[in-house]
């Protein structure tokens, strides 16, 4: 498509999953891709299969190296690297503040990094890998459902506040999607996500259709509008329903 062919582009958290099938999208339609993800082995790997350049590390700090590796400017950012922290308020400290960083912060600091340039040429493009989690909840994933949400609110935010300066921002909203993230939900993924999962191609599908579109929300389960408005219209009888799923669940692991 007209609006990638020649743009420079980075992927976080793109050694498999989404984030591989994402890099491989631009890199088909004629980008220039940048994979990034904490395993140099599987940056590499994603790399190499797409023609692309591997810049391993937190994606946290990936602007600076991503920049010399394409030898200028970013035009499109995919802050796709996330963490799937499980439990409650029982969590330890260390996994509420990991998923606070890599779900939410990082998207804050590639933001701090990227709009500035964005602003000053009148062109970019963030796109925000969140999970339908970020507009609905997931059983058993408190950190994760909050840092979701914190996701979706902070690109909910970037694009009313800049769309009119020229920055394009969408969030991409699945549910399950067969990587290894799904893979390690167990049970509660198993009855939640696993039955309608959808493979990351689909995703990468998804998102070029809402790009072509203009649209800011994307939604590889398109059944995630209808959960979402029935969320919003009746709080209490969704929360019913998803009390009763929290129940299937305790029963499925022999809970007390």
């Amino acid at each position: 498509m007209a609006a990638v062919r020649d743009k420079t582009v980075v992927v976080t958290g793109a050694g498999g999953g989404i984030g591989a099938a994402l890099a491989r999208r631009f890199a088909a339609e004629g980008a220039r891709v940048v994979v990034n993800d904490l395993d140099e082995a599987k940056a590499q790997r994603t790399a190499d299969e797409i023609g692309a350049r591997a810049v391993a590390g937190d994606a946290s700090a990936v602007v600076p190296a991503a920049r010399e590796a394409l030898g200028g400017g970013i035009d499109i950012f995919c802050a796709n690297a996330g963490v799937g922290t499980g439990g409650g308020p029982e969590a330890p400290e260390e996994d509420w503040a990991l998923a606070w960083d890599v779900n939410v912060m990082a998207h804050v600091r590639a933001a701090r990094e990227l709009v500035p340039e964005w602003l000053e040429r009148g062109s970019g493009r963030f796109i925000s890998t969140v999970s339908a989690a970020g507009l609905l909840t997931m059983v058993d994933a408190a950190p994760y459902s909050v840092t979701k949400h914190g996701a979706y609110a902070f690109a909910e935010w970037l694009s009313l506040t800049y769309r009119h300066r020229g920055i394009d921002v969408h969030a991409i909203c699945p549910q399950g999607v067969r990587t290894d993230m799904l893979a390690a939900t167990g049970t509660a993924g198993d009855l939640v996500l696993t039955p309608t999962a959808v493979e990351p191609e689909d995703v990468a599908e998804a998102l070029f259709a809402a790009m072509t579109e203009g649209r800011f929300l994307v939604l590889p389960h398109p059944e995630v509008a209808d959960y979402y408005t029935a969320r919003a219209a009746e709080p209490d009888r969704w929360l019913g329903g998803m009390n009763h799923l929290q129940q299937k669940l305790e029963q499925a692991e022999g809970r007390s």
